[in-house]
Parts: C-alpha cells; structure tokens; sequence
C-alpha cells in the first residue's frame, strides 16, 4: 500500500499530483534539479506531510514514484535509487523542447521505453500524461462517482500497473489498462486522448492567447469515463512523435 509518494520534479503536474496525495492522507517528498532548498516555500504552502529532498532521496523513500520531468532531462533520473521501485512517468516527448531522439522519430521505441531502457531496475508504468495540470485536480472525484473520470496507464510489469492503478483510485480516478509501454503511444501527445477529451468544448470567442490562456485555467473539466475513455484509446491512430507540440487544447 502506497503510504509516502515520491515526486521527481515539482512542476505542474507534480504539484496537481502532491495536492491530491496530500488531501487523500499520503505523505509527499518532493525534488527538483535545483536542491530541496528551493522547495522550502513549496512544501511550506501545501502544509503538513510534505517534504523536500534530493532526487535520490525522494526516490529511496516513496513507496511508489512518479518521474515528472522533461523528457530531455531523462538521464538526470537516479537510476540506481529507482532500482527495485514502480515508477510512474508522466514523461511526453516534445521535439521543439527535449531535442530530437532519433528512437522516438522512427517510432522504434514509445518514450516510456525509452524511459525503462534507462531505468533497467526499475517497473516503468505510463500514466498522468495525457491529462493537463488543471484537470488533473479538479476533475479528482471519490470512488463510485457518476462522474468520475478515468486515466490510461500501460506498464510491462502487472503488479505495478496493479499499484498504480490503486494510487489513481486513491487520488481520484479510475484506470483504463493499455496494456505494455509499447502500446503506450495510444496515450501521447496528437493522439484523440490528448488533453482535449478532459476539456469542454473551447468559446467562439475565445481566440488570442490572453483569452485562450484564461479559458484553459478557468473552466471546470468535462468528465471522460472509463468507457469512453477505453474506445477512445483503441481507435487511437498513431502519429509521428516528431510532430508532437505542447498545447493546451
């Protein structure tokens, strides 16, 4: 059972997700590249259970850990303390930003194997990476809501899925199985579960980057269950990862 969730990085995404482990009763140790002394402000506002750390550290003491960083910082991952632990990459590959990977390009690899190639002693699960920061937490509900949303989660290892699909259950969502990392491009960026499905439809209006910048952070969240979320992932059709751009829906 999960009990303290090891954050590698502590931006967007891992901030959504220490909120939800810290209002669901987890403990949180939290790193970034730049020294646990630069998270002092950060642990101090999400309040009591939450740590700062080195990477390494964050790694040996989370029970289950989720690697959030840009995909381009993958070898600044402690391989060696990840050993032996599920970890959860929320990783996407972004040409324009992480620099080409020819692996990537020639689809010969997912980036999450890309990720476990680098991680050997680790069990690398994807999940968290098609879903924006903000609806990542408002769209959290309790089990058994009618409005509960569902996330993909593919991994080679089934007792890691298994405890990754218990962490998202416990953060608030249902999971739908992918089923290896090589079936995880299903869930990458320009594919038909890539963060537009979580949104409502955009305003007419709403056209320049102002306006565009204060819809995304201000509407609630459309619900995708798991079923929809299921067909969704298995018409998925592939693209080319060197296409992939960052975007907000």
């Amino acid at each position: 059972m999960t009990k303290t969730l090891g954050l590698i990085g502590a931006g967007r995404i891992g901030g959504a997700l220490a909120r939800l482990a810290l209002a669901a009763g987890l403990d949180v140790v939290v790193s970034n590249s730049r020294g646990p002394q630069t998270l002092m402000d950060t642990v101090a506002q999400w309040g009591e259970g939450a740590r700062a750390a080195t990477a390494a550290d964050a790694a040996r003491q989370g029970d289950i850990v989720v690697a959030t960083v840009p995909l381009g910082a993958l070898r600044r991952l402690p391989a060696d303390a990840l050993a032996g632990k599920t970890v959860v990459d929320t990783m996407n590959y972004y040409p324009e930003r992480d620099g080409s990977l020819a692996e990537l390009d020639s689809r010969e690899l997912t980036s999450s194997e890309l990720v476990q190639r680098h991680l050997p002693g680790a069990r690398v699960v994807k999940a968290f990476n098609n879903i924006d920061f903000r609806r990542l937490e408002i769209l959290a509900r309790p089990a058994g809501a009618a409005d509960r949303s569902a996330l993909p989660v593919a991994g080679n290892s089934a007792a890691a899925k298994e405890e990754t699909i218990r962490l998202l259950d416990v953060l608030g969502y249902d999971a739908v199985d992918l089923g290896p990392l090589s079936e995880s491009w299903r869930s990458e960026p320009n594919t038909a579960v890539y963060v537009q499905p979580y949104l409502p439809e955009r305003p007419a209006g709403a056209t320049g980057d102002a306006d565009v910048m204060r819809w995304f952070l201000g509407c609630p969240g459309a619900p995708l269950p798991a079923d929809r979320l299921a067909g969704l992932l298995r018409d998925a059709v592939r693209q080319s990862p060197a296409d992939a751009r960052e975007r907000l829906g």
